[in-house]
């Protein structure tokens, strides 16, 4: 599998010249699978520029949303290919109580907040209610599906091929409510979704000094997610979602300080703007 960032950050970001490296824009992540299988997970506004880059003779993609907050759905009405008569787009995410996910993203695309409704869309759209435990296969990819602590209903990915295997976590807090993490591990949100992947991609939103200000806002803090990384026992380690006001200057203090204080039992890779990463 390949994976290609087109949005790293958290909450409403913005490009600006001290976050020319990292990115940004908001989650977006294209996985490719080795029979060209189209899977994108979340669509900030990292989308956009993903659908200047897919032409209209693709014939299907998935788009798979962890959560509705704005700032993983705000580049929808602006991607591309949902203008594509021929193309087949489905559309994957969580239901809420009261609400399957058609009538939810109507709330969005829909007048005042966006000028076509979703029911007016060109292409062939599908969509899907993700079950909170769940499992499902687009090509040759397999998807598991888990409900994860955020606020709002809210679901991590692990998605398989052959032996290879990526979990998607943009959204986490899997330290809350527990007075000293990490405990046992069957306790812990998202646990048995990650657990020996091969690459995970993770919430990497606070700092520790900052994530006491911010409990139950269902982010991470970065030694939280160090520690879950390493309960979990993964591969490789993306580090993700960054706060918008991180710097490329303080990520790169961040995460260089890291491997330089400590033996890491996986690779450590944070996500950057339009790079890729594998899968195998």
């Amino acid at each position: 599998m390949k994976i290609t960032f087109w949005g790293t950050r958290g909450s409403l970001a913005a490009p600006g010249p001290e976050t020319t490296r990292y990115g940004g824009n908001t989650s977006c992540v294209e996985i490719r699978g080795e029979d060209g299988t189209l899977l994108i997970l979340d669509a900030g506004t990292g989308i956009r520029r993903l659908g200047e880059a897919i032409t209209p003779e693709t014939k299907r993609l998935d788009i798979l949303l962890t959560h509705l907050h704005m700032d993983h759905i705000n580049g929808l009405g602006f991607f591309d290919p949902l203008f594509f008569p021929e193309t087949e787009v489905h559309i994957w995410g969580p239901a809420s109580t009261t609400m399957d996910l058609r009538s939810r993203l109507s709330r969005y695309l829909s007048p005042p907040t966006f000028p076509v409704r979703l029911r007016d869309l060109p292409c062939q759209l599908k969509l899907h209610d993700v079950v909170p435990v769940g499992r499902f296969q687009v090509g040759a990819l397999d998807i598991r599906t888990s409900l994860v602590c955020h606020p709002g209903p809210t679901v991590g990915y692990r998605i398989t091929e052959g032996e290879a295997s990526v979990a998607y976590l943009s959204d986490h807090e899997p330290a809350l409510g527990v007075r000293d993490f990490p405990e046992e591990p069957e306790w812990t949100s998202g646990f048995d979704l990650v657990e020996g992947a091969d690459l995970l991609i993770h919430d990497a939103q606070y700092t520790h000094e900052e994530y006491p200000r911010y409990v139950g806002w269902g982010h991470s803090s970065i030694p939280h997610m160090l520690a879950f990384a390493e309960m979990a026992g993964v591969k490789t380690l993306v580090p993700f979602h960054f706060d918008p006001a991180h710097s490329d200057e303080m990520l790169d203090e961040l995460f260089d300080g890291i491997r330089s204080s400590r033996d890491l039992p996986f690779e450590l890779i944070p996500a950057k703007e339009g790079e890729s990463l594998y899968a195998r």
